[in-house]
């Protein structure tokens, strides 16, 4: 998506270890406008798939799911990184391991909230390695519900996570897929 491109190209910063900074518009300020058109687009590619709810992995993904959302008319529903008294009783688990924050993560979500009867689709802004895709699949796959897909706001292509998971069968609809990135710049696919 040039328009997705373009945005990381001028407000992306390279950080130490490789890691790309979009902050200023996708995952601690969010750009309402932008991300709209984002989840605008992620409906024109998943409109026929009946989708019934979008899930995400706190806390980087929930704005862009929810702009999301509002195109399908679906709820979304997050899984939790940190156990709370108001996620009590039944509830799905996976491990992630991020490898921003080099940590192992247990992820909950009630299963109140997902069910056999869903259909899923999986919204979140980064997929580099394939932890936190695989941890939702996970929960996706114990609740009984089916999966449509993900959508991915910024893929890292020249890691591993997204051709192991299409390998998988996994549809991946990635806005904008980086195949080289460091001090010098991006290069996208």
């Amino acid at each position: 998506m040039k328009l997705l491109e373009d945005r990381i190209l001028k407000d992306g910063k390279i950080g130490a270890g490789n890691v790309l900074k979009v902050d200023c518009f996708l995952n601690h300020q969010i750009d309402v406008p932008f991300l709209s058109l984002l989840g605008e687009e992620f409906h024109r590619l998943y409109k026929d798939e009946g989708i019934t709810k979008i899930l995400t992995i706190e806390a980087s993904g929930i704005g862009i799911a929810c702009l999301t959302a509002a195109h399908f008319g679906v709820p979304v529903v997050f899984a939790k990184k940190t156990t709370t008294n108001n996620i009590a009783g039944d509830v799905y688990t996976a491990e992630v391991y991020s490898y921003t924050h080099e940590r192992t993560y247990n992820i909950r979500l009630s299963k109140d909230f997902l069910t056999a009867d869903d259909r899923v689709l999986i919204i979140d802004d980064f997929l580099a390695k394939g932890s936190a895709l695989m941890a939702l699949l996970k929960l996706v796959n114990d609740s009984g519900a089916s999966v449509a897909g993900a959508g991915i706001v910024i893929e890292k292509a020249y890691q591993c996570g997204g051709r192991i998971l299409r390998d998988g069968g996994l549809r991946i609809e990635s806005l904008a897929k980086i195949a080289s990135m460091d001090e010098n710049g991006i290069v996208f696919e």
